[in-house]
């Protein structure tokens, strides 16, 4: 597997080159997103191979391919051999298919057409604070969903891909040993809490998800063999949550809601808390103030693609202290993890 060279960073660049770098940076998303389509990175993984032998297994035009790969490998996501073959790199290696993590779901998602067309929406985002997917779908995403199965089922598969890493790194960092029974509230097909389950072997738990997601939910706990200890539940937390749980625990979900909506969806789990009962957020958190790190980066991006998609948002430590307060809660810690997301523990206050 080929190192890429160092790529200049936009502090490396003149200025007027860093900004045309940027504005530019579209084309490399929508590279990517193609390169996953052709299942490119597969074609790679026993070892190097020319532009027309991908262009043949992947029924393209060769040229046309080969300018793709070249741009590609300047990225860092390929690397072009001496011969003018093209090889994988530590990063093109996450887009192959049906491997553990694997990013492939995400490239098609994140720099697909159906985020693609609500991002071309963004100055109406900002000049009306309404959410640009509506206005570019004509429906809010989760109707989107229900309505285009083949889009449903690439989201659902890069959620799935995106809790593998931060899975393990919250289950190292927040002792869950304490709980008799966990509800994850909106856990997808349960990739977190398989993970939390499988590390601590007494603990029991519930999944709590949408009917249309129930049925992959349950396949992924049978096949991770927990089913004789975590239930499937189907509801929806606008409504009400299930009692019976020592603590609940939400990951990434409340980033998809304004304040209204999230504090309504806290307050339904208050209501269905035990005394000594905890809720613990999986969220990222934004700084206090921004700064050029790439993690804030991701940060602040993903606050703006929260507002374009689902009228949600990123929040600091202090908004996520006044969200608790406003639904009854106390926020009592903010477990940091070596993944992107921290843990943020809340009581009843």
């Amino acid at each position: 597997m080929a190192t890429p060279e160092k790529i200049p960073q936009h502090a490396d660049l003149p200025p007027h080159l860093a900004l045309f770098q940027m504005v530019t940076g579209h084309y490399l998303s929508r590279a990517i997103c193609v390169a996953a389509q052709l299942g490119i990175a597969d074609l790679l993984n026993n070892g190097p191979r020319s532009s027309d032998e991908l262009a043949k297994a992947t029924a393209t035009h060769p040229p046309s391919l080969n300018r793709l790969m070249r741009m590609l490998s300047s990225a860092g996501v390929f690397a072009e051999e001496e011969n003018g073959s093209f090889s994988l790199t530590p990063i093109g290696a996450w887009l192959r298919g049906g491997i553990a993590g694997s990013r492939r779901s995400v490239a098609l998602l994140f720099a697909g057409t159906m985020m693609h067309n609500s991002w071309t929406e963004l100055l109406y985002c900002v000049q009306t604070g309404k959410v640009a997917f509506e206005k570019a779908a004509g429906h809010d995403p989760f109707q989107y969903m229900k309505e285009h199965p083949e889009e449903a089922a690439i989201f659902n598969e890069a959620m799935t891909a995106s809790s593998t890493q931060s899975a393990v790194a919250v289950t190292a960092a927040y002792d869950f040993s304490q709980f008799g029974t966990l509800m994850d509230l909106g856990g997808g097909h349960g990739v977190l809490l398989a993970t939390i389950l499988k590390a601590n072997p007494k603990l029991r738990g519930v999944l709590f998800e949408l009917p249309h997601v129930i049925e992959g939910a349950k396949k992924r706990i049978a096949d991770a063999g927990l089913a004789d200890r975590c239930e499937v539940v189907s509801g929806d937390f606008f409504e009400g949550v299930p009692g019976g749980a020592d603590a609940y625990m939400m990951k990434s979900v409340i980033h998809d809601w304004d304040d209204a909506k999230s504090v309504s969806i806290l307050q339904n789990c208050l209501r269905a808390m035990p005394p000594q009962g905890k809720l613990l957020l999986v969220e990222g958190v934004l700084p206090a103030r921004v700064n050029q790190s790439p993690m804030t980066q991701i940060m602040t991006g993903s606050d703006i693609n929260m507002m374009v998609n689902v009228g949600g948002c990123e929040r600091t430590d202090a908004e996520f202290r006044a969200l608790f307060d406003a639904a009854g809660l106390h926020l009592t810690r903010i477990v940091p993890t070596e993944a992107l997301p921290s843990v943020l523990e809340g009581v009843r206050a």
